[in-house]
């Protein structure tokens, strides 16, 4: 597969399994399951005039507990990467690996020294000082949350710029780095609301730092870069907080399920720990790639995870999904077991 292709391409499988797009089942992107019913009526948004984000300024700092001069706003997490890489112009670049693939992908556009540091095996490894450190927390693709105090005082020792992704902490019961800002001013947290709310298509990334840093990094932003669409909708979200309890609830539950359906079939060599809302598996006696090509007559889609640094060609990652696409899972495992 490409060096950086992500999974979720529904319309792509869809005409490769020959069905339409709403019959298939994708387990290959780790966006909520569950979505926030709204009530908007996007016809009366005024769509004249240029947006204004103080009230979702407001929103988010509420929900992170962060000041809104703390906060900076992009469209979409990816492009926040990607700005942060371009404005801190470092030279060299410290990825704890696996790792969202689009961070690689940044360091290599704005020509930062790489170095991959596999989490599985080094974690004690050595950080060059003054480096640009990348953590994911929880981890992709594998979902494991970090106790990361030691590592922080580690870093911040060698003088680092750190950059921690809790994109999908939301769904976890972990803490958010955000009660260090005031004790590091290098510091860089990146939250993406849009996995948890299942709204990938709502392009809307927050990077949370000091003030003194997002003066700086607004400084050389654009005035207007979110539309009143996105802005609108994530404000509305952002207040059912009904929505975020059972949310994080029912996915807690399925993982338990996905995971207990994944542990009665042979060809499943190791499940890794996960305390997100997708999980990393490692299989044996069929490779990602043949195990996707007998999923195809189910329609069903998962990741092939070869293409993450430190993974090979039998890791696979599984989204949580809803019971009924689980126990479609299982079944469709059960049949292919018979053949391998």
């Amino acid at each position: 597969m490409k060096e950086f292709q992500h999974g979720g391409d529904v319309k792509s499988f869809a005409r490769k399994a020959k069905c339409q797009v709403k019959e298939v089942i994708d387990l290959s992107s780790n966006i909520n399951f569950l979505k926030p019913k709204l009530d908007i009526d996007f016809n009366s948004l005024d769509i004249s005039s240029y947006p204004n984000y103080d009230k979702l300024y407001k929103a988010i700092s509420k929900h992170y507990n962060v000041m809104k001069s703390q906060i900076e706003l992009y469209n979409g997490g990816s492009s926040a990467i990607f700005k942060l890489f371009e404005n801190l112009k470092l030279k060299h670049c410290t990825i704890y690996s696996p790792a969202y693939l689009e961070y690689k992908k940044a360091a290599q556009n704005f020509g930062y020294e790489i170095e991959l540091i596999n989490r599985f095996k080094d974690m004690k490894k050595e950080v060059k000082k003054g480096s640009f450190v990348i953590f994911v927390n929880p981890s992709t693709p594998d979902a494991k949350c970090y106790n990361i105090n030691e590592l922080l005082n580690f870093w911040i020792k060698k003088e680092c710029t750190i950059l921690i992704d809790e994109s999908f902490l939301e769904f976890t019961d972990y803490e958010s780095t955000t009660k260090y800002l005031g004790k590091y001013d290098k510091l860089y947290i990146l939250k993406s609301m849009t996995k948890f709310y299942s709204s990938a298509g709502i392009r809307v990334g927050t990077i949370i730092s000091s003030k003194e840093n997002i003066i700086k990094l607004r400084e050389k932003e654009p005035m207007w870069k979110i539309s009143t669409f996105d802005m609108n909708y994530l404000i509305e979200v952002l207040k059912y907080k009904k929505f975020y309890k059972k949310a994080k609830k029912r996915n807690k539950e399925n993982l338990k399920l996905l995971c207990s359906t994944l542990e009665k079939h042979s060809f499943i060599k190791m499940i890794h720990q996960s305390e997100a809302n997708y999980i990393l598996v490692k299989l044996k006696g069929i490779k990602a790639k043949e195990l996707q090509e007998k999923l195809l007559p189910y329609k069903i889609m998962i990741r092939d995870c070869s293409n993450f640094d430190f993974l090979g060609k039998k890791h696979i990652r599984i989204a949580v999904k809803s019971k009924k696409s689980i126990e479609l899972l299982n079944k469709a495992f059960e049949d292919i077991a018979k053949c391998i």
